[in-house]
């Protein structure tokens, strides 16, 4: 059974993948500083797969930690990298904390496995892109300048792996640009699990249809949009999850070199519908209030994955009401039962 390292693995997109590195054969192994994460969910990814996953606990950047790691699991076959801080609004705020994090971490890794026959999908993001001249945009689209510095870390994360392949340093890795995950596993015992204050729209919604938060703001209505609201590709993170083992497979099959897939649904929503959906599936009427637009926010975006239907040989399958209902199920599931 192929092992493969989950860093970031606690997290919210981590925590789904390993379920399904699970369900398709691999053997996940976690490692996670829990910064933005909960120790209470290795359980329930117990919960769901039957065993509790190898886990580690440290900060990737921390030299001795991640060789002292790699001493002891030396029969790694693969990486799935999430490790990383991920708030476009931090990154405005503190911008050093993001480059040292998500590149510090991403430079260890590569320099501890360097030169090895291990596979490695990275978590890269549609920011790379920033607000693209075509919609849907392509993976050949131009990079451009950065709208923010998580943003930019993303675009350099990934001119480090194409430059540490083509140096020979790492043999074949594929850049996952996926867009915006949402939703919660079908048995709602794992989810989205923010710490403080939610950055992201979903479980500021769903945290305030609980009553946790107050009145909901939209970052601006006066953009070129069908509703003035910001356009993104929600997707659903159990669809993600699969790409990353489509991933996997694709490098396992005999692939060399560098490559990049958007990973999304092929359309876009407002936040506003958004919303909307939200209040159609549950039944509840959510208190918003139109706010100022918000630094470092992309008016528009959403993704061609014709590429990841053809090569990756994966598509989603989860409708926005699904992804809906799936994190309301969630919050529901955490105010009966904290973790």
């Amino acid at each position: 059974m192929a092992k493969i390292l989950v860093t970031g693995g606690l997290g919210f997109i981590g925590s789904h993948t390993v379920v399904e590195l699970v369900n398709a054969g691999y053997e996940p192994i976690i490692i996670d500083d829990l910064s933005n994460s909960n120790i209470g969910i290795l359980n329930q990814i117990a919960k769901i797969i039957g065993y509790k996953p190898t886990f580690y606990q440290f900060d990737l950047c921390n030299d001795a930690d991640l060789q002292q790691f790699i001493l002891k699991e030396d029969n790694i076959n693969g990486i799935i990298h999430f490790a990383a801080s991920k708030a476009v609004g931090e990154s405005v705020n503190n911008p050093l904390k993001y480059y040292k994090n998500n590149l510090y971490s991403l430079i260890n890794l590569l320099e501890g496995y360097k030169g090895k026959e291990v596979s490695f999908v990275f978590s890269s993001s549609c920011t790379v892109y920033g607000q693209p001249d075509e919609l849907p945009v392509t993976e050949n689209a131009p990079v451009k300048p950065a709208q923010s510095p998580y943003g930019n870390t993303k675009q350099i994360a990934e001119e480090i792996l194409k430059d540490a392949v083509s140096a020979g340093s790492a043999q074949k890795v594929i850049s996952l640009r996926y867009f915006n995950p949402v939703g919660a596993h079908p048995t709602a015992l794992i989810g989205e699990l923010p710490i403080g204050t939610p950055q992201n729209l979903i479980p500021y919604i769903t945290q305030s249809a609980i009553g946790k938060r107050g009145k909901i703001t939209v970052f601006g209505n006066d953009y070129n949009t069908k509703d003035g609201s910001c356009v993104r590709d929600y997707i659903h993170v159990v669809d993600l999850a699969k790409a990353h083992v489509a991933a996997l497979n694709l490098l396992g099959s005999g692939f060399k070199g560098y490559d990049v897939f958007n990973i999304g649904t092929g359309h876009g929503s407002t936040v506003i519908e958004i919303i909307t959906t939200f209040e159609s599936v549950t039944g509840i009427k959510l208190n918003y209030e139109i706010g100022p637009r918000r630094v470092g926010d992309v008016e528009q975006v959403w993704g061609d994955v014709t590429k990841s239907a053809i090569k990756l040989k994966w598509k989603t399958e989860l409708s926005i009401e699904n992804m809906m209902l799936s994190a309301w199920e969630w919050e529901k599931y955490i105010a009966n039962n904290p973790i």
